[in-house]
């Protein structure tokens, strides 16, 4: 380990962005409520309940 100016020491730090797992969440949200038609309401709930909207329509398609 390092040490610094002080002689405490120094950890390193790991930064990490998961920049990339938002857009696709995002991503995924905007194509739920194009595909699904959803209405203003259905698609604030949709924010966070997108899986489970895909999840009843393609169950009732499959059905």
């Amino acid at each position: 380990m390092q040490q610094d100016i002080r002689g405490e020491r120094m950890d390193k730090i790991k930064i990490e962005q998961h920049t990339f797992g938002g857009f696709l969440w995002f991503v995924g949200w905007l194509f739920t409520i194009g595909f699904l038609h959803l209405d203003f309401i259905k698609g604030v709930f949709g924010i966070v309940l997108w899986p489970y909207f895909l999840g009843v329509h393609f169950h009732n398609i499959l059905h």
